[in-house]
């Protein structure tokens, strides 16, 4: 499965003062940084060990469904 294929949001935070990301199909998987850049490049790293960590627990893994539709 492509970890790459997950929709990524991310969105500047005034509160904790960086980037967050957040990767709605992995419950909980999230990440920050300083510049949008080291955000996307943080979830990259955050969804492969998300996959990972469920793989060797025997937690589903949802397929990528791509854009994610909001109402």
């Amino acid at each position: 499965m492509n970890q790459l294929k997950y929709e990524i949001i991310i969105y500047w935070s005034n509160e904790d003062s960086c980037y967050i990301a957040e990767a709605p199909e992995l419950p909980g998987c999230m990440a920050d940084g300083k510049t949008y850049s080291e955000t996307l490049s943080n979830i990259e790293v955050i969804i492969g060990e998300w996959i990972e960590i469920a793989k060797e627990t025997g937690r589903e893994i949802p397929r990528p469904k791509g854009k994610l539709m909001y109402a």
